[in-house]
């Protein structure tokens, strides 16, 4: 690369406007990645804020396009590694990076194949977070990931703030009766505290999506990682079929025991998944990894 090819070297307060980096950069959000950029710099420093990110945090962000969400978790003193999957912004993220010297480290790559205990090896932090605008189509699986994420029964994250559809965050928050409540819900509540920070019109993106988007709060909660795994085995029983009877869907689980075991728990076998609660899911989870660990 030769000087001229070389992007400026900039101070943090006099970056360029991101229009003028996407323009500049040819970055048109492309639909295949499911990219909708955040702008608005108000509405990024909130999302940051409401992550509770403090100077010195170690912070992971998925998919920062032309880096408006980095720029404010830099602004809040945060080591930040961005995972983009896109090369087309990488010169936009470059030019963070020189502003920001070592505290902006790339990665170019699918976040749902990264290692992100690795990316935070040598940073010295006790807890990482990860804040990011999660493209859609990719927003659950990476979320089932991150609550995975344990070192025995403890997140390795200290907390998470993720922008999702507004359809899948209905379903994160859900409450047992609700017609959202389901696997996710279960999931997200047992190994976390989901609550939710904000609403976003599809207006506050670029190009606007055509749906709105919501901005979820996940505070670390303890649970074994083997526990999470039987959750995981029950949760998808349970739910596979919503109009059948749990005596019928947990079989596969539970075989011959199904009825005993619900019955162990005070739930009515004839009782359907979407009523039952967060800790009933968890008490059978127990039963699955001590009564049919391997099934």
């Amino acid at each position: 690369m030769t000087p001229k090819d070389r992007p400026p070297k900039m101070d943090p307060d006099i970056l360029p406007p991101l229009r003028d980096v996407i323009a500049r950069h040819d970055l048109g959000a492309r639909k295949n990645l499911g990219q909708h950029f955040l702008l608005d710099l108000n509405i990024t420093d909130k999302i940051v804020r409401g992550a509770d990110v403090q100077p010195g945090d170690s912070v992971i962000e998925v998919g920062p396009g032309p880096g408006g969400l980095t720029r404010s978790l830099l602004r809040a003193g945060a080591f930040v590694t961005v995972v983009e999957r896109d090369a087309r912004c990488l010169p936009a993220l470059k030019e963070i990076e020189q502003a920001y010297n070592d505290r902006l480290r790339i990665t170019i790559g699918d976040a749902l194949s990264v290692d992100e205990t690795d990316l935070f090896r040598g940073h010295g932090t006790q807890s990482i977070k990860i804040v990011a605008n999660l493209p859609y189509y990719v927003s659950t699986p990476l979320l089932i990931k991150w609550l995975k994420l344990r070192d025995g029964d403890q997140p390795v994250w200290g907390g998470m703030a993720l922008m999702f559809q507004r359809e899948v965050a209905d379903r994160i928050l859900a409450k047992p009766g609700a017609k959202t409540y389901g696997r996710l819900s279960v999931l997200a509540q047992a190994a976390s505290t989901p609550s939710l920070l904000m609403h976003l019109p599809a207006r506050a993106f670029t190009p606007p999506p055509k749906v709105e988007s919501s901005v979820v709060l996940f505070e670390p909660k303890a649970l074994p990682a083997d526990l999470l795994a039987a959750l995981e085995r029950v949760t998808a029983a349970a739910f596979s079929q919503r109009r059948k009877m749990l005596r019928t869907t947990l079989k596969p689980i539970f075989g011959a025991d199904t009825e005993r075991f619900l019955s162990t728990l005070g739930v009515t076998p004839t009782e359907r998944a979407e009523n039952l609660t967060v800790g009933d899911f968890i008490g059978l989870s127990k039963h699955a990894l001590v009564d049919n660990p391997t099934r």
